[in-house]
């Protein structure tokens, strides 16, 4: 027989069943390496308190329940503390004839929210809180947030209901009268978390940034004990 004549290999049945039961099992096993590596990746990074701060997050140490309130949405129905429940509630503060701080939050808003996966957003309200209910009524009130989302929404009443309703979130708002007998009004620029218990959890610091808010959000409620 010359050198370069293999001989052939013959495997009994029970040898090849064991060939490809082994085989079976290493690609089972590199399936579930690679779906928990996926799966894995997809998943919220926890971090601390001092890196949310550090990317512009507060978290209060412990959520603060809010007083039963009594608001307007730009639908004309009633919104009160119970419509917060269930849901992830991002408030800002702000009115239909502000300038500049207005658009440009909501239009970062609008940004970090289409950066979230689909069940993220299935559960997260963005909530505008008008500080200008002489101005603010319900139908303008819509059209103007409709235009940044239409998921979004706003709320406005009586003034001394708004006012008792920002004090629980600790924004502040003012009315400024300018020189042309116009008025403006001056108001915290922070964002309000309120989580599904319907309780103050914490807040975004401006200036925003959506890719900073994605990951502070989605830390915040993958710790959170509901």
């Amino acid at each position: 027989m010359e050198a370069n004549d293999y001989h052939t290999v013959k495997h009994t049945p029970e040898q090849k069943r064991g060939i490809y039961l082994t085989i079976g099992v290493l690609v089972l096993f590199m399936v579930a390496v690679l779906a928990g590596f996926i799966n894995k990746m997809g998943m919220p990074r926890v971090i601390s308190d001092a890196e949310l701060r550090a990317n512009g997050a507060i978290k209060l140490e412990r959520p603060r329940i809010l007083d039963d309130f009594q608001l307007i949405t730009d639908s004309g129905d009633q919104y009160s503390t119970a419509d917060l429940a269930g849901r992830w509630t991002l408030v800002f503060f702000g009115f239909t004839h502000c300038p500049d701080v207005c658009p440009t939050t909501l239009a970062t808003l609008n940004n970090f929210y289409q950066t979230l996966d689909e069940d993220t957003r299935k559960d997260t309200d963005v909530l505008l809180v008008s500080v200008d209910p002489k101005r603010d009524k319900p139908e303008n009130l819509r059209d103007y947030v409709r235009y940044f989302n239409p998921d979004f929404y706003g709320v406005t009443g009586e003034f001394l209901n708004l006012k008792r309703f920002a004090n629980q979130l600790n924004v502040p708002f003012n009315k400024v009268p300018l020189e042309d007998g116009d008025y403006t009004v001056d108001h915290g620029s922070q964002v309000v978390l309120i989580n599904p218990r319907g309780h103050y959890h914490g807040f975004f610091k401006a200036p925003l940034d959506p890719a900073k808010m994605k990951l502070t959000y989605r830390s915040m409620r993958a710790t959170f004990n509901g």
